[in-house]
């Protein structure tokens, strides 16, 4: 479905990494699976999570407890299995999971540009870290490596996302991770105590009040069946509430740069039926890249047992933040 919407710190880095199959550090295993259909996905594991990653289709695809078979990530049933199309926006939400698109998207409009959707991706595990490269973008000279690690002891996850640019014009880019997640009962944008949007929201998108309930230092966000909605601020943590679990995500935010949507750094994103996901979504600031120079961002998902029976006291527990 064609998006409506005009729509961390940035280093500069480089890097050599030293490719293997099957690797084990500390309680953390990465061995090559078959997931849903398709070979040549890993498995990373400790004792407590997984992750379920499918180069082919260029995602993370699943973060769930150890031995458990469903997650809060979306999977589109429809492409389980199914090599990467030509074009894969054709169906409605694509395959689902995590993924990194270039901010703005007032750069590209729509569909997501060559690499950054639509491409398999190359695999190397060097000890405990899972790494994913893209092929270069044509349009944008950039290749994308995305670094994988599992904490060895608990159910966190840190995905480190790079662009570097390697050929072309300079270009002024953002890192946009956006994960896909199953409906939940509601997601959350907690609000800066020094937000830069008097109302806890940016004014970019207009959401009638059931889709949006203002909470004293906290925004709660639920899916509409019949319109998309999108909400977004300066915060840099994300949640999400499901019946059994909740997921966090946090994004590091430097409140000295100059950030897109409105500097917007965590926005969220609900499907209209018939394909009802929420999209969880983290956005690093602008940065003119030229060849040879970097832009990464760092993001780290907390998964938990659902703890709470008010989801908004859940929300809060999930956040750390205070009251009810």
């Amino acid at each position: 479905m064609k998006r409506s919407f005009p729509s961390r710190r940035w280093t500069l880095a480089f890097g050599l990494f030293i490719s293997a199959a099957t690797a084990v550090f500390a309680d953390v295993s990465i061995t090559l699976t078959n997931y849903h259909g398709w070979d040549g996905a890993y498995l990373l594991r400790n004792p407590v999570a997984e992750v379920l990653v499918v180069p082919s289709v260029g995602r993370v695809m699943q973060f769930r407890f150890a031995g458990e078979s469903d997650g809060p990530l979306w999977e589109n049933p429809t492409l389980l299995g199914k090599p990467m199309p030509e074009k894969p926006w054709d169906q409605p939400g694509s395959f689902g999971g995590d993924k990194t698109w270039p901010a703005p998207q007032s750069a590209w409009n729509w569909p997501p540009p060559d690499i950054f959707d639509a491409a398999p991706l190359t695999s190397e595990v060097n000890g405990q870290r899972l790494k994913l490269r893209s092929p270069t973008s044509a349009r944008f000279g950039i290749r994308t490596e995305r670094t994988i690690a599992l904490d060895s002891s608990s159910a966190r996850l840190q995905i480190i996302t790079r662009y570097d640019k390697v050929a072309g014009e300079p270009v002024e880019v953002g890192v946009w991770v956006i994960t896909q997640t199953q409906v939940p009962e509601a997601a959350f944008l907690p609000i800066p105590p020094k937000s830069l949007f008097p109302s806890g929201l940016s004014s970019m998108w207009e959401n009638p009040e059931a889709a949006v309930i203002r909470l004293p230092g906290l925004i709660e966000f639920h899916r509409d069946s019949k319109v998309s909605r999108k909400i977004g601020n300066d915060s840099g943590s994300l949640a999400w509430v499901g019946k059994r679990w909740s997921l966090r995500i946090d994004v590091g935010r430097d409140i000295t740069a100059r950030y897109p949507d409105d500097g917007c750094s965590a926005e969220l994103y609900s499907n209209p039926d018939p394909t009802g996901y929420v999209e969880m979504e983290t956005l690093g600031p602008l940065h003119k890249l030229a060849v040879g120079q970097s832009l990464s961002a760092t993001n780290v998902y907390t998964l938990s047992r659902r703890q709470e029976q008010d989801v908004a006291a859940e929300a809060r527990r999930v956040l750390g933040i205070p009251g009810r």
